[in-house]
């Protein structure tokens, strides 16, 4: 059965309203990383807006799919979100540490007696995504991943969906496309 042929692939990103912004990103950036494999693909907010599937049954929601011509979709859904702070004690001094003067001896003492601690703050994204296809409503290919600190919103997303295609690719979910001129298959990332 697989892999399979499908003419227009849709990336629809599940994430809370607050997170709208990451949402056309990951969105974007998958049915980019898609069509640079040579696929159809195309966001969610982009072909249909922001809330155009909200409120709406399984039956409505997949008519308006296939009046498209979307026959599979990508779902990108953030899980959890985890923000953790950990702290760090004041700088430690290695046993056994040899200081030639008092003077040393009594800065490195102090600094290690009174310098403050620190913060640092991690944020771990759990996601899932999964590949249906339309006609038949059935699941294809699911995968959960967790990513942790990006550096940015547009990274988090860049590699979510270079990560995310990379394995549709590896497990045959997609036919390969096959270049008229040259007759080679596209590879993957």
């Amino acid at each position: 059965m697989f892999p399979k042929k499908f003419d227009k692939i849709l990336v629809l990103g599940l994430i809370r309203e607050q997170d709208r912004n990451l949402r056309g990103q990951m969105e974007e950036h998958m049915a980019a990383d898609l069509r640079d494999a040579g696929y159809n693909a195309v966001s969610s907010e982009g072909e249909f807006g922001p809330k155009a599937f909200e409120n709406m049954d399984e039956e409505t929601a997949i008519q308006k799919l296939q009046y498209c011509d979307v026959n599979a979709v990508i779902t990108i859904v953030l899980l959890n979100k985890a923000i953790e702070s950990n702290y760090y004690p004041h700088r430690q001094i290695p046993y056994g540490t040899h200081h030639n003067s008092f003077g040393q001896y009594y800065n490195t003492m102090y600094d290690h007696i009174y310098s403050p601690g620190y913060y640092v703050t991690t944020t771990k994204y759990f996601w899932e995504s999964n590949f249906y296809e339309v006609e038949s409503r059935e699941l294809v290919y699911s995968v959960h991943t967790q990513s942790f600190n990006p550096t940015s919103a547009g990274s988090l997303a860049n590699e979510y969906g270079k990560m995310i295609v990379r394995d549709i690719l590896k497990n045959n979910i997609l036919t390969p496309i096959v270049h008229s001129d040259t007759g080679v298959k596209t590879k993957a990332f």
